[in-house]
């Protein structure tokens, strides 16, 4: 197994709108994957399997076709990090860039601090929710 050092970050998103916000925000190195929305046996085995070692966080839409995608991820990758947008906001590419940027730091990854307020918190804990 990969150790901290290692390991490779990786985002799984639904579509290539949401893979641009996200790499608008990020600034360390991570491969974003876009599932197109769904995901046949033959992308499983080809693109999803071969990432179980890597930390691997799911972020897609806040919709009934998003947490279909998160379930069927969760089967192939139990390890995988969930991340979320705000049900309000609904896609991952519609989600305001600040908060997108205070979801990912939540998760460790360095964002565009420009993004986020003195502290960090812009948001209330998302448990709250």
């Amino acid at each position: 197994m990969r150790t901290q050092s290692t390991s490779r970050k990786v985002i799984i998103v639904e579509g290539k709108t949401d893979k641009a916000r996200v790499l608008r925000v990020v600034r360390e190195e991570v491969e974003v994957v876009c599932t197109k929305g769904t995901l046949s046996y033959e992308r499983i085995e080809n693109d999803i399997v071969p990432l179980q070692r890597d930390d691997v966080y799911i972020l897609v839409d806040a919709d009934p076709a998003g947490n279909r995608l998160r379930r069927q991820l969760k089967q192939e990758l139990p390890n995988a990090t969930d991340l979320y947008t705000r049900k309000s906001y609904r896609e991952v590419a519609r989600t305001p860039l600040d908060y997108l940027a205070k979801v990912l730091a939540d998760a460790d990854f360095a964002v565009d601090h420009n993004l986020l307020p003195i502290g960090g918190k812009l948001f209330p804990d998302m448990a709250t929710l």
